[in-house]
């Protein structure tokens, strides 16, 4: 396994868990002993093995002994459990609903109020 690209996969693994668990540490291992507990066991047993691989890979005749299918795997379940599940959409969604629910209650409440004008007979 290529240690320029086990260290972007550790790099990429670890911002994340910064950006999403506020874990703090130098290093993955130091990342995922502080906030392990905040992922699914899965996940968990992913990112160990990442950190596993990292710390293997100082070694260079270690390093080439890893299973690179392992660290691959490993590392898309990583990510894909921590990349943000589409932020953009949930905010643009969620201004969409208040938009509608306020332009909802304005027409309810002019329709209203033509009502009781026409009732009144000054329309």
């Amino acid at each position: 396994m290529d240690p320029m690209a086990l260290q972007q996969m550790t790099d990429r693994v670890a911002r994340l868990m910064e950006q999403r668990l506020g874990a703090k540490g130098h290093g993955l291992q130091a990342k995922l002993r502080a906030r392990s507990r905040a992922l699914p066991r899965k996940v968990r047993r992913a990112v160990a093995v990442l950190a596993e691989a990292e710390a293997l890979a100082a070694a260079p005749k270690i390093a080439r002994q890893l299973d690179p299918a392992r660290v691959q795997k490993a590392h898309d379940i990583a990510v894909h459990h921590l990349q943000p599940l589409g932020a953009a959409d949930r905010l643009r969604a969620t201004v969409l609903g208040i938009a509608a629910s306020v332009v909802l209650a304005l027409l309810v409440t002019g329709a209203g109020v033509l009502a009781v004008m026409v009732w009144r007979g000054l329309i």
